[in-house]
């Protein structure tokens, strides 16, 4: 039986190969997304480990955020650069979940996130959601969540209204552009918790910071971000 079924494996991986995302290796698990050459090579940030890194940085005097962390440095014309467009774009939603669940095995390493009782995806606008297939950041959180064992609520808060293209907007516009953006929708399920707002990639902090503001208002709150990537420039 052991036989047969590694039979078929073989000529599964033969007509459907499985291969890493970043070099095309096929000595890899199908659960896999990286073969272990290519995921060393990730430029990690282990922001997660302390505090007064350069992401809770980003938020000193604009939102009291409690902890913040990115996985990886986010470079142009990397391998992760790719894996993120077909992540965001091409509809590769197992691809959030692999890196969902590294964030959240990186996330158990830190003491300074360890009482998080709550994950909030960053939302997008229903139009703009409805349009990719899916929310990003919310495949993030159900992969952080796998590992973590907390609950998702990505219905709590809301996108009130589109906004313009962050991409070529100076610092100052990017705050502007953000500003009175998002709503909660439902306080019970966040009153008195410690939330993890999550997000794929942050640069100004913009979008990130006028969610974070409104989650505040939320009695008992405490705010803190995690992001799978960073980058100064995008």
């Amino acid at each position: 039986m052991n036989f047969a079924k590694e039979i078929s494996r073989s000529l599964v991986h033969i007509f459907f190969p499985h291969v890493c995302a970043g070099c095309g290796n096929d000595w890899i698990n199908n659960d896999q997304l990286l073969c272990i050459h290519c995921l060393a090579k990730l430029p990690r940030t282990n922001f997660q480990l302390y505090a007064n890194n350069p992401v809770e940085k980003i938020f000193w005097g604009r939102a009291a955020i409690s902890s913040a962390c990115c996985q990886y440095y986010y470079t142009k014309n990397s391998i992760l650069q790719q894996i993120l467009h077909d992540f965001k774009y091409n509809g590769k939603k197992q691809t959030g979940i692999f890196f969902g669940q590294i964030m959240g095995n990186a996330l158990i390493q830190s003491e300074r996130f360890n009482n998080i009782e709550a994950l909030v995806p960053l939302p997008l606008f229903p139009a703009k959601e409805k349009k990719r297939g899916y929310n990003q950041a919310a495949i993030l959180s159900e992969g952080i969540s796998s590992v973590l064992k907390i609950p998702v609520f990505q219905n709590a808060i809301a996108r009130t209204s589109s906004t313009e293209t962050q991409t070529h907007k100076n610092r100052m516009e990017r705050w502007q552009n953000m500003s009175g953006k998002f709503e909660v929708k439902d306080r019970n399920c966040l009153e008195d918790k410690h939330i993890l707002l999550v997000d794929d990639v942050i640069t100004t902090g913009a979008t990130l910071d006028a969610c974070a503001n409104e989650l505040l208002l939320v009695k008992g709150t405490r705010v803190s971000i995690a992001t799978l990537a960073y980058t100064a420039d995008l």
